[in-house]
């Protein structure tokens, strides 16, 4: 005789709804946008369908669109003019730049609104790397103060929390730092904790057209072959003063988000990145998968390894078919 018969618990929907471990929420969202200098623009990136490069007046009403929805926060990203680009990334805290102009803007119309900003050269620099660059090198150390200033920068346009993305050893705590002594301990700090050197990153690169102009970025970013040394990023990063532990890209890494969640007590992000968004957009375009189910059992699968916060390119998407 059979005992028991987990098919009991499955037998229809509503069993299989009471019985549910996990699920996501429109909550779970934080939603990256691209941001181009300009008026009245928007153009799409080729290698993410669906997915647009808005100026600052549109972009307004992207977000306007997402509140509505329940997405209450946002990652941008500039798309910066190569004639602004330098060795030191100073467009970064240029005032009048494209980036500090638009968190001002968006907080200003829509307070209600979270900005987690991105803090790394890379947009910015004329090399392309995420730290400062020196006969080839990228220098870990010199890369921090640009960095702080960034952030301390972007806190000072409104920014709800930073996300540092560019690996330096030490960045959590010059930044935490250099933000409390500018009067800015309120202002959140999400760390990049394990950011991996992957392939996924591919479309977001043509997205902000900022590849690196020699190299690759393996000094810094950690070896796709390693999960134990996320747990030595999680434990400084922690150390450091971070409010949120976040690993990069996610389904590939599954195993490292359920690693960090099991070990830290801090809320851990998963970052769905372009690439992973592209493979679901791209087989669903030729019909070889359902792309909406797809898409949902990818989101569903990080939230089950434990990531309490997803930033993914689905998030309007997603609320859309699920309002």
């Amino acid at each position: 005789m059979i005992t028991h018969r987990p098919r009991r618990n499955r037998k229809n929907q509503a069993i299989r709804s009471l019985v549910e471990e996990n699920s996501v929420s429109v909550k779970d969202f934080i939603y990256p946008v691209f941001l181009i200098n300009g008026k009245n623009k928007q153009t799409e990136i080729k290698s993410m369908p669906g997915i647009y490069r808005y100026s600052l007046d549109l972009l307004l009403k992207e977000i306007e669109s997402c509140l509505k929805l329940g997405i209450t926060t946002f990652a941008p990203f500039p798309n910066i003019e190569e004639k602004l680009k330098n060795k030191t990334a100073s467009e970064s805290w240029n005032k009048k730049g494209i980036y500090l102009r638009a968190i001002k803007e968006i907080k200003k119309q829509f307070p209600e609104a979270i900005l987690m900003t991105d803090v790394a050269m890379d947009p910015y620099s004329s090399d392309g790397h995420d730290g400062f660059v020196k006969n080839g090198e990228i220098l870990n150390d010199e890369t921090l103060e640009i960095l702080a200033r960034m952030a301390v920068a972007q806190a000072e346009a409104g920014s709800d929390m930073v996300g540092p993305s560019d690996m330096m050893d030490g960045r959590v705590g010059y930044i935490r730092e250099e933000l409390d002594e500018a009067g800015f301990n309120n202002v959140s700090i999400m760390a990049y904790t394990a950011k991996y050197a992957s392939a996924f990153y591919g479309p977001f690169r043509d997205a902000l057209e900022s590849a690196p102009k020699f190299g690759d970025k393996k000094t810094y970013q950690m070896n796709p072959a390693n999960s134990k040394e996320a747990l030595l990023e999680a434990e400084l990063d922690f150390a450091e003063g971070a409010d949120f532990l976040m690993v990069k890209p996610a389904l590939a890494y599954l195993d490292v988000i359920k690693l960090l969640n099991d070990n830290f007590a801090l809320p851990i992000a998963a970052y769905h990145v372009s690439g992973e968004y592209a493979m679901v957009k791209a087989a669903a375009a030729k019909g070889w998968i359902d792309g909406d189910k797809t898409r949902d059992e990818v989101l569903l699968s990080i939230k089950r390894a434990g990531a309490k916060i997803i930033l993914t390119y689905f998030a309007k998407e997603w609320a859309l078919k699920h309002k």
